[in-house]
């Protein structure tokens, strides 16, 4: 069971997301928070598998939120749920260590989805986030590709092997039936590739591999 809390301002959102949640046994709203600092509050008290973050909140807003939530409960996954996917909260999002960039004007479908990889330690970007992100790369792709491969270039051919699983968007224990390891050895191995690149967390690694052609 997949232990989640919600935070948003709005009271019909709240309820909206929580009726499309509720579709799916496997997840479980433990908690709803209608500002961002009694969401950091309610994730230390619960510590939920996922916490899904508003990013414009009261007191404190999502973004923030989500920088507090890591620090102190670092084994919550944080993802994001907006309508808003410009460059500068998509950045800030994923360097304050989230790992899902949902829409609130998406697909339901992704939301479980994207509810679903970031518990199980893989990472989601909604498709039209993901789509806005390869189009602003496009014009540096050729210069980016080549640091890229830089990096990965001092990374072990086994680990570079998991990070191209780790960037096609599979969890540790999907990387592990790939590749027929078991889960703990797939989770150093990550470790190993997030001090290698320098990168903070799963998603910034799978920018990396993206970049790299590992992909």
């Amino acid at each position: 069971m997949i232990r989640l809390l919600l935070a948003d301002d709005e009271t019909m959102i709240r309820a909206g997301v929580r009726a499309i949640l509720a579709t799916d046994p496997g997840i479980e709203v433990v908690a709803e928070a209608a500002d961002g600092r009694e969401a950091v509050e309610l994730v230390r008290a619960h510590r939920p598998d996922v916490a899904l973050f508003d990013i414009r909140m009261p007191l404190l807003d999502g973004l923030a939120a989500c920088e507090e939530s890591r620090r102190a409960v670092p084994e919550t996954a944080v993802a994001m749920l907006t309508t808003f996917s410009e460059d500068a909260y998509i950045a800030r999002a994923l360097g304050g260590g989230a790992t899902g960039f949902l829409l609130k004007s998406g697909d339901p479908y992704e939301l479980l989805a994207g509810v679903r990889a970031v518990a199980a330690g893989g990472a989601f970007l909604s498709p039209t986030v993901a789509r806005h992100v390869i189009d602003t790369l496009g014009g540096e792709r050729l210069t980016k590709g080549a640091a890229a491969r830089a990096r990965t270039d001092a990374l072990t051919a086994r680990e570079r092997q998991v990070l191209g699983l780790v960037g096609a968007g599979l969890s540790n224990a999907e990387i592990a039936a790939r590749l027929h390891l078991v889960e703990g050895t797939v989770k150093a191995y990550v470790s190993a590739i997030l001090d290698g690149l320098g990168v903070k967390n799963r998603v910034q690694a799978a920018i990396v591999a993206h970049e790299a052609g590992l992909v």
